[in-house]
């Protein structure tokens, strides 16, 4: 009996079924090894000279369980085949297989859609195992492996929580944080959106001078609701009150008539069938997951057979498939047929020559199969039947016009849109309503009934929803179809990025952490070094590069040294990749060591070069266990060496020595008193700010609470969700 190993336990009994009782099917369950945790910096491998040494171990209990179980299934196969999914991954999966079962010569079967036909076609031509495949995997595993051990002890030096950094994960957080500065640095200002409304049944707005009106030429763009389009709406922005005012007074005062007409037939054109990202940025605007709940629903469907392998960054489709939708179309809807359909090139930095996401079969309606799926899983398949069939349609045709008018030496726009030709929009609708405009001659006189100004003001960009990040990471290279939605997932589970109103939002803690990689590791964060990497593992992947050479060069040309470059950016105190066993989190950089604790017994201190801010005289550097620090140490201008007692704290955000809050020229607000009295000593409850998970927060403590040894310490309301304050220990109080 031949025995034929797959990836999911979900896919097992279509594979058993379609190739009947003369094979047994069994599945991985994903990976089985994974690099071990021992040598340098616990990275399971070595690198020497020119060469990598990996060490694999099997994935804890379960991975001993499966290759157990599979070593015994071997002894009675007749041969073993490699059926893993259709990816770079899959590939290296396969290769762990063989070499932990000791299958020489293994053959490889390779296909992107569970239906019996594929997967017997898949088994009737088998392949060697593609070592280039498997290096680019083993190079993406070594390399990943690599950053985040050794760099992430970088971001432990913070101690203020920061978990991890990672070559991907990195450059993504950079996106987000920079996009959040530039949110911040935004000043808004004000325009002003001048109109007319005509008797005739249409809004036209202010465009500038009669001349610079009739050169230009009716503006084509591909989506009605672009946001050039809307700005085109607005017309003319006007940026102040008094030319607001001139203009509203002109047309009230002058009369109007047509100085032209433009009619233009346009046509738009269907988008491609999915790719992982596309998908992903469909079902966030339209169905609200996630991604990473997206990629969960669509591996549910691929492994019942509804669709094909759902990562993938090529929009093409097989031969066969576009046969059998221009089939359906001839039968069901003729007028959609095109002469010739529209050919899909992949992207640049597309991976794999693989299908795009699209049903197995065209015949299988989303409203048939409907009731046996799950809401989630047919409102996805709909969505993917449909974007499917309508690349393969008609162009949609629209009718696009323009009328400018005039009133004394001022130019007035209106621009409306007709479908004439629904085309792809019959399945696919990504345009907004029509906006009709009259039929109006040269010459002819309007009535116009009002004039008016809409004052605005300019809005900073937006932040990014998970599916626009996605979008964002793709076009700028940074990871790939299988990384896209864990990167995301990573950040968040970091408390690096939070969701607010289904937007990503950096955390102060990620803030930071962005912040202080942009200071000693800045090409980690940057996507134009991130997608290089990528463009090399492609590389790899099509036998052009040497992975181990590689991996080696790039750790002893660039890695090793700018880790060697980042470490003297921090004082030489702090921890470093090899002794991570040192890092704690802490709370505040401005915070004294604790009470209780002696640092003149507990560790040595040493003079530096450094001067006192008030008396210039050189400081010392003490040594401390105390939890409060970010650093082990804070500076101490000595008495005992005729200094003045002043102490500074190591502020990891700006990698500067800095005076506690109160010796600073420009020191924070105390708390501030609430209406409320405290339930033990009826002093008054002051307001406390905090951060925790990157939010900024208020909680009302006792004013007397400062006090040594007083029962007024555990007193601490919380702000409700309903605006009141709780405490877990005297209940609830008003809001005040």
């Amino acid at each position: 009996m031949k025995l034929v190993l797959i990836e999911s336990p979900g896919k097992r009994q279509k594979w058993q079924k379609s190739l009947g009782s003369g094979y047994r099917v069994m599945a991985s369950m994903g990976h089985v090894v994974e690099l071990a945790k021992d040598g340098e910096d616990a990275l399971g491998f070595d690198l020497s000279g020119d060469r990598v040494t990996c060490r694999f171990v099997p994935r804890g209990d379960r991975g001993k369980k499966v290759l157990t179980e599979l070593k015994q299934a071997v002894k009675s196969a007749t041969e073993v085949i490699f059926a893993t999914d259709p990816d770079r991954e899959g590939e290296v999966i396969s290769w762990h297989l063989a070499r932990e079962l000791k299958v020489k010569n293994p053959r490889r079967v390779v296909t992107s859609e569970i239906t019996e036909t594929a997967i017997k076609k898949a088994v009737s031509k088998p392949r060697p195992l593609d070592q280039n495949l498997v290096d680019a995997a083993l190079l993406r595993t070594c390399l990943d492996k690599l950053v985040g051990f050794r760099g992430s002890p970088l971001v432990w030096s913070l101690k203020n929580g920061a978990k991890s950094v990672g070559r991907v994960q990195s450059a993504t957080l950079h996106l987000l944080c920079d996009r959040e500065r530039a949110i911040t640095a935004f000043v808004p200002e004000d325009y002003w959106s001048v109109y007319v409304d005509y008797a005739e049944g249409f809004r036209a707005f202010y465009a500038g001078q009669v001349n610079r009106s009739e050169e230009s030429e009716v503006e084509e763009t591909d989506d009605s609701e672009s946001p050039d389009s809307k700005k085109a709406a607005e017309g003319t922005r006007v940026t102040t009150q008094t030319q607001a005012d001139q203009l509203v007074a002109t047309a009230k005062s002058h009369p109007h008539q047509v100085v032209s007409t433009q009619g233009k037939v346009s046509f738009k054109k269907p988008p491609a069938a999915f790719t992982t990202s596309s998908l992903q940025q469909a079902a966030g605007a339209r169905l609200k997951l996630n991604p990473e709940k997206t990629m969960q629903v669509a591996q549910k469907l691929y492994e019942q057979g509804y669709i094909t392998y759902m990562r993938t960054d090529s929009p093409t489709l097989s031969e066969e498939f576009c046969a059998s939708v221009r089939k359906y179309l001839e039968q069901n809807d003729p007028e959609n047929v095109p002469e010739k359909a529209a050919v899909r090139k992949s992207a640049a930095l597309s991976q794999e020559a693989h299908e795009a996401i699209r049903p197995t079969e065209i015949t299988r309606l989303p409203s048939v199969i409907k009731a046996e799926l799950t809401p989630e899983e047919a409102g996805l398949y709909d969505l993917i039947w449909r974007r499917a069939i309508a690349s393969l349609c008609q162009s949609a045709r629209l009718l696009k016009t323009r009328i400018i008018t005039k009133s004394g030496s001022v130019t007035w726009q209106a621009l409306g849109q007709v479908l004439q030709f629904e085309g792809y929009l019959r399945y696919w609708r990504d345009i907004g309503s029509d906006q009709v405009l009259p039929t109006l001659k040269e010459g002819q006189s309007l009535t116009c009934t009002h004039a008016g100004a809409d004052k605005k003001q300019t809005m900073p960009p937006p932040r990014y929803s998970e599916s626009k990040l996605i979008q964002v990471m793709e076009k700028q290279g940074i990871g790939r179809p299988s990384t896209y939605a864990p990167t995301v997932k990573t950040l968040k589970e970091r408390e690096y990025v939070v969701l607010k109103k289904a937007l990503l939002v950096p955390t102060q803690l990620g803030m930071e952490v962005d912040e202080f990689l942009g200071r000693v590791l800045p090409e980690l964060i940057r996507a134009d070094f991130t997608a290089k990497m990528e463009r090399e593992l492609d590389a790899i992947a099509h036998g052009k590069l040497d992975w181990q050479k590689y991996l080696t060069s790039w750790n002893r040309d660039y890695f090793a040294p700018a880790l060697k470059k980042a470490g003297a950016r921090i004082p030489a105190s702090m921890p470093t990749a090899t002794n991570p066993s040192r890092v704690k989190v802490t709370q505040s950089v401005h915070e004294p060591p604790d009470a209780h604790t002696d640092t003149r017994t507990e560790s040595r201190s040493e003079l530096t070069n450094i001067r006192c801010p008030k008396c210039k005289h050189p400081m010392t550097r003490v040594y401390s266990k105390s939890k409060k620090l970010q650093t082990d140490h804070f500076l101490s201008c000595d008495e005992r060496n005729n200094g003045c007692g002043a102490v500074m704290f190591f502020n990891v955000s700006t990698l500067e020595y800095e005076l506690p809050d109160a010796k600073r020229k420009n020191p924070p607000r105390s708390d501030t008193p609430s209406q409320h009295s405290c339930p033990i000593c009826g002093s008054p409850l002051e307001r406390y700010k905090y951060t925790k998970n990157g939010q900024n927060k208020v909680m009302l403590r006792c004013s007397n609470s400062k006090t040594k040894q007083n029962k007024c310490k555990e007193v601490a309301f919380f702000e409700s969700k309903k605006g009141n304050w709780w405490s877990p220990k005297f209940g609830e109080i008003g809001a005040g």
